[in-house]
């Protein structure tokens, strides 16, 4: 079923998310009744309060539809929960976007048998870090396995960077902001390899601007997309561990390589995590 207009404008109403739009959906049947919905109706739903409400009734269904337009002449792919090409890993989660864009020549639907590995870390690795992150994105990639990153500097650099490396490697970005405004800037050739040997992937309208609560959102979608997560070096305040907290929720086993590193101490010792060593035989149990 094709995507409309009325579903995307209201998945895309600031703090709207996944489980507001199946809360609106289950008290009024429809986007396009959830849109000619009263105000004071809105309120009626649970989560639904007067700036979401308001936010609603003021929507300009024409401009999302010249939008729409645009980005799907521009080549994204732009996916309800109910489109074939939504990726069923990402479906599977209570919280998932209601609307994804997709951008790439390997979208997600045409990697679903394929297993998916995250591998994520800090902004900042050690030397020793950033070679073993693309070691590993290289052996996994070499064998077939997916690398979800999220296209930051450091860590998630060198894992997409090691995924493209094998000559049929792929890798998918989660980008914290819009698929039209690659951050950080200097990461916007990359993010052309990567769309050219897999896809970046947002949830967030594609000239979106990539703020703190979007980088922070998007790590529970880089661990839904995967089968596994592998922590490289974090500190215990590091997006990481959001990443890999998010996982533990979804179920997902969590790899952290024995580091001093703050948060790998916390993953190993206090919370469980697995540990890999970098090198080639570590990666059998992926």
């Amino acid at each position: 079923m094709p995507i409309t207009p009325e579903w995307v404008a209201l998945s895309l109403v600031p703090m709207m998310g996944g489980k507001r739009m199946r809360a609106l959906l289950d008290h009024f049947g429809s986007a396009g009744a959830i849109l000619r919905a009263n105000r004071d109706d809105l309120c009626q739903v649970n989560g639904i309060g007067k700036t979401i409400a308001g936010s609603i009734t003021q929507i300009d269904l024409s401009a999302v539809e010249r939008s729409l337009t645009g980005w799907q002449i521009g080549g994204l792919g732009v996916l309800a929960w109910d489109d074939p090409d939504y990726p069923v890993r990402l479906k599977a989660i209570e919280d998932a976007p209601p609307t994804l864009f997709v951008w790439g020549d390997q979208p997600p639907c045409r990697l679903e048998q394929r297993r998916h590995v995250a591998i994520i870390g800090t902004r900042q690795p050690s030397d020793e870090s950033m070679r073993t992150t693309r070691n590993l994105a290289f052996e996994l990639a070499q064998r077939g396995t997916v690398i979800v990153s999220g296209l930051a500097l450091g860590t998630d650099t060198n894992a997409h960077f090691g995924a493209i490396a094998a000559p049929d490697g792929v890798t998918l970005a989660v980008l914290g902001g819009g698929l039209w405004n690659i951050y950080p800037a200097q990461n916007r050739p990359l993010a052309e390899a990567v769309r050219k040997r897999g896809a970046l992937i947002a949830e967030t309208p594609p000239n979106g601007e990539p703020t703190p609560t979007h980088l922070v959102a998007r790590n529970r979608l880089i661990s839904a997309l995967s089968d596994a997560v592998i922590v490289i070096e974090t500190s215990e305040s590091g997006g990481a561990m959001h990443a890999a907290r998010r996982a533990r929720e979804q179920g997902k086993p969590v790899y952290a390589l024995d580091l001093p590193a703050s948060g790998n101490r916390a993953l190993i010792d206090e919370e469980g995590a697995a540990v890999i060593s970098g090198e080639p035989h570590s990666l059998e149990a992926l």
